[in-house]
């Protein structure tokens, strides 16, 4: 069977994390971990939530991407995508737009993009407010290029990318158990 790796993308809001846990729980499909030169969290374990790296052993890593947000790096490496393989021919990773265009030429084959977007903005809005995002922070991240950027499918990712509509969960989850098996039967 090919190995896959499902790549999630879309703005702010559309379910990207809950669709990566569908992923793993009823596919089977491991979680690249990133790594970054960020400090852990209190609720952060190494391994399991990233790679926590230090400025000089981050770039001994072969990254399909990386960036640099808020004076510390994050990337998803090569060698981080083959552990999450050793263990599942499926594998899934959260990416912004920027980052699932450069799977798509790096990894063509493996790779499966699902750009998840909703019938309307007042959804996303709704839902960050239920994560518990204030006014300002909600319009602070739906108004960011970032997310302006990402609420749109980028013309790299056309023909390429399996639009979900994620207005409601288990419609979203329809879709997708349609691609796989439709995947599956390849």
């Amino acid at each position: 069977m090919q190995k896959r790796i499902f790549v999630i993308t879309g703005a702010p809001g559309t379910g990207k994390t809950t669709i990566r846990d569908y992923l793993t729980e009823h596919f089977s499909a491991k979680k690249v971990i990133t790594h970054t030169t960020r400090q852990p969290r209190d609720n952060e374990k190494n391994g399991r939530d990233y790679y926590f790296e230090s400025n000089e052993t981050f770039f001994n890593f072969h990254y399909l991407e990386h960036v640099e947000y808020d004076r510390h790096y994050y990337g998803s490496s090569r060698e981080a995508i083959d552990v999450a393989w050793s263990d599942s021919e499926n594998a899934t990773i959260v990416l912004d737009t920027a980052g699932a265009i450069t799977y798509s030429t790096e990894l063509p084959k493996e790779t499966v993009i699902l750009y998840l977007c909703v019938s309307d903005t007042q959804i996303l809005k709704d839902r960050l407010t239920k994560r518990g995002d204030t006014a300002k922070n909600r319009s602070l991240r739906l108004d960011s290029g970032e997310a302006k950027r990402d609420m749109e499918l980028p013309t790299d990712l056309e023909g390429i990318a399996h639009i979900i509509i994620n207005d409601d969960l288990n419609d979203a989850k329809k879709q997708i158990n349609g691609l796989i098996a439709s995947l599956d039967k390849g």
